[in-house]
């Protein structure tokens, strides 16, 4: 599987915006320290963007531009033989037919290396009024792992929308038993209510999440 099935499987626009941005609100009742995150959501990226961003803390990370134009998605799986380090440059097909339009968020400094180069194994994007998402063309390098560019890996979450999946990845990561109850919540967009942050986690309360509330821009009852 690669990014083409990735893309397949992904929702319309706001619907993806919804997911990114609840995936980081649970994410911010579960752990108040930020540094400890996978998931995060800036709805104030910049004055006209708003951005999603997963990290591993190992290499391994995505970056997801909503703006009027559309949304571009960007992703590195950094042990991905498809690495721009590998090749000297980002692989053959991935930006080549990036619109222009998206080609502020392709030369974007923080998704480029000291040396301009774009850090991306895996990339997507749609335009408003696109039916489907779109990637390059590309020939993928035959690999043993059946994940050549790392975007199944990366983009798992996104694919695969449950309140299920998120718990079991949530408790694989925090290894804490966390309330799929609350977590379906969350990520259904219903408003953010004291007892459902009691339920993902008792030592947190709503003023503790005052300043992530605001840059995520979820909605509190």
């Amino acid at each position: 599987m690669t990014v083409h099935d990735v893309a397949r499987q992904l929702p319309e626009i706001a619907a993806l915006r919804d997911h990114c941005r609840s995936m980081a609100m649970v994410e911010a009742v579960l752990s108040p320290e930020w540094s400890g995150r996978y998931h995060s959501f800036n709805a104030h990226w910049s004055g006209t963007e708003a951005m999603a961003s997963m990290r591993t803390g190992s290499g391994d990370e995505y970056s997801i531009v909503f703006s009027a134009a559309g949304v571009y998605v960007r992703g590195f799986a950094h042990e991905s033989p498809m690495s721009p380090y590998a090749e000297d440059g980002p692989w053959p097909g991935v930006l080549d037919e990036v619109p222009d339009v998206f080609r502020s968020c392709v030369e974007e400094p923080a998704f480029s290396d000291e040396d301009g180069m774009p850090v991306v194994t895996a990339c997507m994007w749609r335009e408003v009024g696109d039916d489907r998402w779109k990637t390059g063309t590309i020939d993928f390098p035959e690999v043993t792992t059946g994940d050549p560019d790392g975007a199944v890996y990366l983009f798992g979450l996104l694919a695969d929308r449950s309140a299920e999946a998120f718990q079991r990845w949530a408790e694989d990561y925090y290894e804490v038993s966390v309330d799929l109850e609350a977590v379906r919540h969350v990520l259904s967009s219903q408003p953010l209510t004291e007892a459902v942050i009691r339920a993902l986690n008792p030592d947190v309360t709503p003023a503790d999440l005052a300043g992530d509330i605001t840059e995520i821009g979820y909605p509190l009852e």
